[in-house]
């Protein structure tokens, strides 16, 4: 079943050194962009990330120091990223959790404005989890009944994530072809920041979904104890987090407006 859509949508895949938001960096990016109408884009940069690449990262998608020495940064690359992505919404397997709050640290450090709120973001993993419990390779032969060559390569990773997706439109009759619906199948939760360390209640209070705080109004906590903002601001927190809880403390004291 082909894609019912309003806007273009991106699907991307990093390979990086590691799987901490705050601390490790890109060194591959792929993006297929499906626009209105069936025309297909494909882009796959590789990345120095400006650190050494852990052996045990290298012995998952393959890429080297070596082999990212000659390449452009990730500030080199950004402002055209922005310029590609742009008005789309953004598609992956387990993006939410992890790919699509990496993606926006890099942004963030390269001082590069990239707005995350108003898209919408379709994660192919929380529907397969929802569905059949597997991974990626699993899930490709699962649905599209074919073995995925080149597993931990972006690009072979980003067109099977997209193949997979149309697959499951096909198969499952509750799903709806329409992103908005994906989107809000996708999510496992409503979070505030990316990381899903700040979530909103059933009342609508953006509260702590971690630490000693877990389940409080962050509003209350930073007037209770007004040092646990500092502590966040010079801890290891994602950058898009940080921005977040800045946001909410200026609005509390009355310096920003909702």
């Amino acid at each position: 079943m082909e894609l019912q859509l309003t806007v273009p949508i991106v699907f991307f895949d990093l390979e990086t050194t590691g799987i901490n938001i705050s601390r490790d960096r890109i060194v591959e990016i792929s993006l297929l962009k499906i626009s209105p109408g069936g025309k297909i884009e494909q882009r796959t940069t590789r990345v120095n990330p400006g650190m050494p690449i852990p052996p045990r990262a290298s012995a998952i998608h393959g890429i080297k120091d070596e082999d990212v020495q000659a390449c452009p940064s990730f500030k080199e690359i950004a402002r055209e990223l922005v310029r590609f992505i742009e008005g789309c919404d953004l598609g992956g397997y387990n993006s939410n959790r992890f790919d699509i709050p990496l993606l926006v640290e890099e942004f963030l450090r390269a001082d590069v404005e990239f707005n995350a709120r108003g898209r919408r973001f379709v994660d192919v993993q929380t529907i397969f989890h929802k569905m059949e419990q597997r991974t990626l390779s699993a899930a490709y032969r699962f649905y599209c009944g074919k073995e995925l060559e080149n597993a931990h390569s972006a690009s072979a990773d980003t067109l099977a994530t997209y193949e997979v997706l149309k697959a499951q439109l096909d198969r499952y009759d509750n799903l709806e072809n329409d992103m908005t619906f994906l989107c809000n199948f996708s999510m496992q939760g409503e979070n505030v920041d990316l990381a899903g360390l700040i979530v909103y209640n059933e009342k609508r209070e953006e509260v702590f979904n971690f630490g000693k705080y877990k389940e409080l109004p962050v509003e209350r906590v930073f007037k209770d104890d007004p040092g646990y903002f500092s502590w966040i601001l010079n801890g290891e927190f994602p950058l898009y987090t940080k921005k977040i809880v800045t946001e909410i403390k200026l609005r509390s004291t009355g310096l920003l407006k909702q």
